[in-house]
């Protein structure tokens, strides 16, 4: 049964566990496909989609652990977040966190579980496709906006296939050293990454939601009745 774009929106969620099942690689091909179908700005088709799965995964999980354990600097190059944050946005970043965090059992002062947490980003979580996200460095800032909504045509294509997925923006704090690793070419800036495979229903970190803003928060309406 099709699903409609409202019922694939209201469902589609951050996947953090995934069971051991493959990805066929079709899948992500009309992923990628749903991914450039996404509008852009003089039809410049922003961003590349580097698609990796078995060894070459594990391999680069391998080195962004050795990038972490040798206490490798964070890179500034592509900053994610305001900085500094606003207030009102960081309080929407700290319930996201808690919420993750309440769900899986680790308590505001454990300071060590949620590094543990938080490095699981570096291995894609585990999910059995890791997708690493670039665009050219001579992109203007609505390239990025261009992407964004790439990015959103990718997962609501996992979703209405079945699969869970979850952007992961801290891949860039280890750019350099991703860009490194597969040998990207020079005029590429890693953006992020993407986790994708099948969900796992039993793990709570995939059962809890973030909260949206309600509509009158973000919207103005003028010259409606």
């Amino acid at each position: 049964m099709t699903r409609s774009f409202e019922s694939l929106l209201q469902s589609r969620r951050s996947t953090r566990a995934f069971t051991t099942d493959p990805v066929p690689r079709a899948a992500i091909e009309r992923m990628c496909r749903a991914a450039r179908r996404a509008p852009s700005g003089a039809n410049l088709q922003p961003g590349q989609f580097h698609v990796l799965s078995g060894a070459p995964l594990d391999r680069l999980v391998t080195t962004l652990h050795h990038a972490q354990d040798n206490g490798t600097p964070a890179s500034t190059e592509y900053s994610y977040f305001p900085t500094p944050m606003p207030p009102e946005l960081k309080a929407r970043q700290r319930a996201a966190g808690y919420a993750l965090y309440q769900a899986l059992g680790i308590g505001r002062r454990d300071v060590a579980g949620r590094r543990a947490q938080f490095a699981r980003n570096y291995a894609f979580f585990d999910a059995p496709v890791g997708i690493v996200v670039t665009i050219r460095r001579d992109m203007g800032k609505g390239c990025f906006m261009d992407l964004g909504m790439s990015l959103m045509s990718f997962l609501l294509s996992a979703e209405d296939q079945g699969f869970g997925a979850t952007g992961i923006g801290a891949l860039a704090s280890y750019g350099p050293v991703v860009h490194s690793h597969l040998n990207l070419p020079d005029n590429e800036l890693v953006v992020c990454g993407i986790a994708v495979g099948v969900a796992d229903a039993s793990a709570p970190e995939n059962q809890f939601r973030t909260e949206r803003a309600p509509l009158e928060e973000f919207t103005t309406f003028n010259g409606f009745d």
